[in-house]
C-alpha cells in the first residue's frame, strides 16, 4: 500500500510541473528512478516489495506484452522501406553484433559466467529504450531520417531480443542441469517460438480482419476501438500461459498480423498506451529505483566498468559497422551509437529473466549489471540529450543539401 500511495502522489505532483519540466533535463524516468530510490527510506516499503513480488511482476510482464503488440502495431513495411534500410541495418547486423559484442565483454569483464549467461545478459541489455530517447525522436532539429531510425529501432528490438533471451536461458539451465543442448533447442523452437507465432497470428489475423469488418460496417464505437484493440495482447497471455508458449513472441506476432485487416490498430494501440501505457512506464521506473537502493551496497568497479562498456563500446561499434558505406557523416555516427538508451525493456526482461528461476550461479551478477546498465543510461542520456541535439544541430548545419542525413522520407515511422 506504502508502495503504490507514493507512486500515486508522485504522478499528480509530476503532472502539476510536467510542462516547468519539458525545458529542464529532468526527464520523467530520471524523476521517477529518484523517487524510487528515496523510498528507501522508509523501510516498509523494501517489505511491502518482497511480500508482492509476484504481483509486482505479472504487472511488468503485462506492460511488457502490451508493448511489444503497440510497437509491432505501430511499424510498417513502408516506415523501413521509406527511411532506405537504415533501420533494417540497425535491427539485423546491428542488433547481432551488439548482442555478440555484449557477451564478449560481459565474459571479460566477469570470470565466472559462462557463454550462456553471457548471452543473456546481453539480450537483456540489447534492446534500446524510445521512452529515454523521447526528447530526441520528437525533436524537429534533428533529421527526419535520423529521428525515424532510431524510433522504429527502438520500436521493434525489445520484440527481437525475447527471442535470443528465452533460448539462452534454455541452453544455461540444460548446461547446468546435464541436459542436452539439442534437446531444449528442439523444444524451445516448438513450445516458445513456434506455439508462439502460431498463437500471434490466429490471434492477430483473426481480431484484426473482425474489427477491419466492424470498422467498415460501423458496427464499432472509435471510442471504444482501442479497447478491442487491447484485448488482443491479453488474449495473448492467458493462450499462452495454457500452451506453454512465450507471451512475448505472441505478442510481438499478433501486433504485425493484425495491420493486416485492420490498419489502423497501430493508431488505437499508441491512444491507449500514450496514456494508461505512462503510467506503467513510470512505475516499472519507480520500482526499479527502489530495487536498485535495496542492492547498491553490492555493487563492484567490475560492474560499473561493464555498464560503461554497454553504453559505449557495445553500443557504438556495432551501430558504425552497421550504417558503414551509406555513406553518414561521423557526426551522425556517433549520434546513432550514442542514444541507443537502455531502459524498460531491459528492466522487464531482467524481471522476466529472474522469474524463470533457472537457478544459474551467474545470476547475482547478471542482476546487478543490467540494474547499473540501466541507472547509467537514465542518467547519462536524460542529461545529455539536449546537449546533444545541440551540437549534432550544428554539424548538420554544415552537411551539404544532398547529404544522405537529409533524404526526405514519406512517413514517419514513430513507436
Amino acid at each position: 500500500m506504502l508502495i503504490t500511495a507514493a507512486f500515486i502522489v508522485l504522478v499528480f505532483g509530476y503532472s502539476l510541473v510536467s510542462r516547468r519540466l519539458e525545458s529542464t533535463p529532468l526527464t520523467a524516468p530520471l524523476l521517477f528512478t529518484a523517487a524510487g530510490v528515496l523510498m528507501l527510506l522508509f523501510p516498509a516499503a523494501s517489505r511491502e516489495l518482497f511480500i508482492d513480488r509476484k504481483a509486482l511482476l505479472l504487472i511488468a510482464e503485462v506492460g511488457l506484452v502490451m508493448t511489444l503488440f503497440t510497437d509491432a502495431s505501430h511499424i510498417s513495411r513502408g516506415a523501413l522501406q521509406d527511411n532506405r534500410r537504415l533501420p533494417v541495418r540497425l535491427l539485423s547486423v546491428g542488433m547481432l553484433l551488439t548482442i555478440l559484442l555484449g557477451a564478449a565483454a560481459a565474459m571479460a569483464c566477469f570470470a565466472g559466467l559462462s557463454w550462456w549467461e553471457a548471452g543473456i545478459l546481453a539480450a537483456i541489455l540489447a534492446p534500446t529504450d524510445a521512452g529515454l530517447g523521447q526528447i530526441i525522436v520528437n525533436s524537429p532539429r534533428v533529421p527526419a531520417r535520423i529521428r525515424q531510425a532510431l524510433n522504429v529501432e527502438a520500436g521493434l528490438n525489445d520484440g527481437l531480443a525475447v527471442p535470443f533471451l528465452m533460448l539462452f536461458i534454455a541452453l544455461a539451465a540444460a548446461i547446468e542441469e546435464g541436459v542436452g543442448a539439442r534437446s531444449v533447442l528442439a523444444h524451445f523452437l516448438l513450445e516458445q517460438i513456434g506455439y508462439g507465432t502460431a498463437l500471434g497470428l490466429a490471434i492477430g489475423l483473426g481480431g484484426g480482419l473482425l474489427m477491419g469488418l466492424a470498422q467498415r460496417r460501423q458496427w464499432m464505437s472509435p471510442e471504444l476501438g482501442q479497447l478491442g484493440v487491447v484485448a488482443m495482447p491479453l488474449l495473448c497471455i492467458l493462450a499462452a500461459e495454457e500452451s506453454g508458449a512465450s507471451m512475448f513472441i505472441a505478442a510481438f506476432v499478433a501486433g504485425l498480423a493484425a495491420q493486416v485487416g485492420f490498419p489502423k490498430v497501430g493508431r488505437h494501440s499508441v491512444e491507449f498506451t500514450e496514456g494508461w501505457g505512462q503510467l506503467f512506464n513510470w512505475f516499472v521506473f519507480f520500482l526499479f529505483g527502489l530495487l536498485f537502493a535495496l542492492s547498491w551496497h553490492d555493487f563492484t568497479p567490475l560492474i560499473v566498468l561493464y555498464a560503461v562498456l554497454s553504453l559505449t563500446v557495445v553500443r557504438m561499434l556495432p551501430v558504425a559497422l552497421a550504417v558503414a558505406g551509406i555513406g553518414l557523416s561521423r557526426a551522425t555516427v556517433l549520434f546513432l551509437g550514442w542514444f541507443g538508451p537502455r531502459g524498460l525493456a531491459s528492466i522487464v526482461l531482467g524481471l522476466v529473466y529472474l522469474e524463470q528461476q533457472a537457478n544459474l550461479p551467474g545470476e547475482n551478477t547478471i542482476r546487478l549489471a543490467v540494474m547499473a546498465t540501466v541507472l547509467l543510461s537514465v542518467v547519462a542520456h536524460g542529461l545529455s540529450a539536449k546537449t546533444g541535439i545541440e551540437r549534432y544541430t550544428r554539424s548538420c548545419k554544415a552537411l551539404p543539401a544532398d547529404a544522405p542525413e537529409h533524404a526526405a522520407i514519406n512517413a514517419p515511422g514513430e513507436k
